[in-house]
C-alpha cells in the first residue's frame, strides 16, 4: 500500500504549497484593492495579466516537454538530459526577449521580466521531472507570493502606484537563480546528443501552441474587461475571481506531484496505475476545494467587502465562479492526463475551441454586463475545456474521474496521516 499514497504525500506538498500562495495572492489584491483607486488597481491588474499572458505563451510549454523527457530518462540515470535543458531553454529565451521588446511600450520596465519569469519557470519544471517537489513548493509556492506581497504593501504603505509593477516583477530573479541551481544539482553534465533538439520540440511543439492558449485563455478576461469596460470593471473583476486561484492552484499542485508518475505510467502501458493516481487526486481536489466553492458562494458579499464598497455589487460574479470551479474540479487533472498519454494534438483543439467560446461570449456579454459578462465567458470556456478531454478519455481509454479508486485514496491518505 505503500506506493499508492506515495503522489498524495507529494500532492500534499504541493496543495500545502498552493494555498499559501492563494492566501498571499488573495491578500495582495486586498491591499491594492483598499490602498488604490479602482481605476489605479485595474490598470496595475490589467498589466500584470498581460505580462504573465506573454510569458505563458513564451514558455512554449518547454517546461512540460522537460517533464516528459526527464520522468523517461530515470531508466538510464538521465545522461543526456543536460542537453534537452538547453534545447528548452534557448528558444523560450529568444521568444521571451523578443515579447519584451514588443510590450516595453505597453507595459514598460515590467516587460523586462519576462525572460526572467519564463527562464525559472522552465529550470522549476525541469526539477520536478527529476521527482524532486520541493523547489517548485518553496520557490514558486511560498517565496514568490510572499515576496510580492510584502513589496506591494510597502508600494502600499508609500501610496505610490507607480511602484507596484517593480514590487511585482522583482521576486522573479531570485526564482530563477535558486531554479537554476536546483537543476545544476541534479542534471548530470553529459554530451550533447544529435537530434536531442528535435526530439523535445517535435514532442514539444503542439503542447507549445496549446500552453500559448492556454496563458491567453487564463488572463485574456482580465485584460478583454479592460478594453471593453474600463479599468474600473477589470477591478471589480479582478477582485470577485480571485478566489479562482484557489482552484487553479489546488490543481496546479497535485498535477506538479504526479505529473511524471502518469507519464511512466501511461508510456508503459499501466493503464490501471494511470486510473488510480487520476481518480486519487480528483476525490483529493474535490475533497480540498469545493467546501472553498461553496462557503464563497453563501458568503460572497462578506467576502467581496474585504476589498471594500466598490466591490460588493459582483456577488453574481462570485456565484457564477463557484459553481463552474465545481464542476471543472469534479472533472479533476484531466488535460494533464490526455497530455501524459501523448494526445498533445487533441489537447490542443480541446484549448482552442474553449478560447473561441470565452472570447465570443466576452466579445457579445463584456458591453452589457461588465465583469458578469466576463464571468459567463470564462465559465463557457471552462466548460468547454474540461467537458471536451473528459469525453476523450471516456472514449479511448475508458478513464473516469470517480470510480473505484476514489475512497480508497481516502483510506490510504488517512492510514498516512495516521
Amino acid at each position: 500500500m505503500g506506493e499508492p499514497s506515495e503522489p498524495l504525500q507529494d500532492g500534499d506538498v504541493g496543495l500545502a504549497g498552493a494555498a499559501a500562495g492563494a492566501l498571499a495572492q488573495f491578500l495582495l489584491v486586498v491591499i491594492v484593492t483598499r490602498a488604490f483607486t479602482a481605476e489605479q488597481a485595474g490598470a496595475f491588474f490589467t498589466a500584470t495579466a498581460l505580462a504573465l499572458m506573454a510569458a505563458g505563451m513564451a514558455k512554449l510549454d518547454a517546461g512540460n516537454g522537460l517533464v516528459f523527457f526527464i520522468a523517461r530518462a530515470g531508466t538510464y540515470d538521465y545522461r543526456g538530459i543536460s542537453g534537452y535543458i538547453r534545447a528548452a531553454l534557448v528558444p523560450c529565451a529568444v521568444v521571451s526577449a523578443l515579447a519584451a521588446a514588443v510590450l516595453l511600450p505597453r507595459l514598460g520596465l515590467l516587460a523586462l521580466a519576462l525572460p526572467v519569469i519564463v527562464a525559472g519557470d522552465v529550470l522549476l519544471a525541469a526539477t520536478r521531472g527529476f521527482g524532486a517537489m520541493r523547489p517548485t513548493v518553496l520557490l514558486d509556492g511560498l517565496m514568490l507570493p510572499v515576496a510580492q506581497l510584502t513589496l506591494v504593501a510597502a508600494a502600499a504603505l508609500a501610496a505610490a502606484p507607480g511602484w507596484l509593477p517593480l514590487a511585482w516583477a522583482l521576486p522573479y530573479a531570485p526564482v530563477l537563480v535558486l531554479s537554476a541551481f536546483g537543476v545544476r544539482g541534479r542534471a548530470p553534465r553529459t554530451p550533447y546528443l544529435p537530434g536531442t533538439a528535435r526530439d523535445l520540440w517535435r514532442h514539444t511543439a503542439p503542447r507549445a501552441v496549446a500552453g500559448a492558449v492556454q496563458a491567453v485563455f487564463q488572463r485574456l478576461d482580465i485584460v478583454v474587461v479592460a478594453l471593453l469596460g474600463g479599468p474600473a470593471q477589470a477591478a471589480v473583476y479582478t477582485a470577485a475571481t480571485r478566489f479562482k486561484v484557489v482552484g487553479q492552484l489546488a490543481g496546479q499542485g497535485m498535477a506538479q506531484a504526479v505529473q511524471a508518475r502518469l507519464v511512466r505510467a501511461m508510456a508503459e502501458g499501466e493503464l490501471a496505475r494511470a486510473r488510480e493516481l487520476y481518480q486519487a487526486t480528483t476525490a483529493w481536489l474535490v475533497l480540498v476545494t469545493w467546501p472553498v466553492w461553496l462557503g464563497y458562494a453563501a458568503l460572497a458579499p462578506w467576502a467581496l467587502g474585504l476589498f471594500g464598497p466598490a466591490y460588493s455589487s459582483a456577488v453574481p460574479v462570485a456565484l457564477v465562479l463557484a459553481a463552474t470551479m465545481m464542476v471543472a474540479t469534479a472533472c479533476g487533472m484531466v488535460d494533464v492526463v490526455l497530455t501524459a498519454a501523448g494526445h498533445t494534438t487533441a489537447s490542443l483543439v480541446n484549448l482552442v475551441a474553449a478560447t473561441a467560446v470565452t472570447i465570443a461570449l466576452d466579445v457579445a456579454l463584456i458591453p452589457g454586463h461588465g465583469a458578469l459578462g466576463a464571468a459567463l465567458g470564462w465559465s463557457g470556456g471552462t466548460l468547454v475545456k474540461n467537458l471536451l478531454p473528459l469525453w476523450r478519455l471516456h472514449r479511448r481509454y475508458g478513464l473516469h474521474p470517480f470510480g473505484r479508486h476514489t475512497l480508497t485514496a481516502l483510506r490510504v491518505r488517512s492510514w498516512a496521516a495516521a
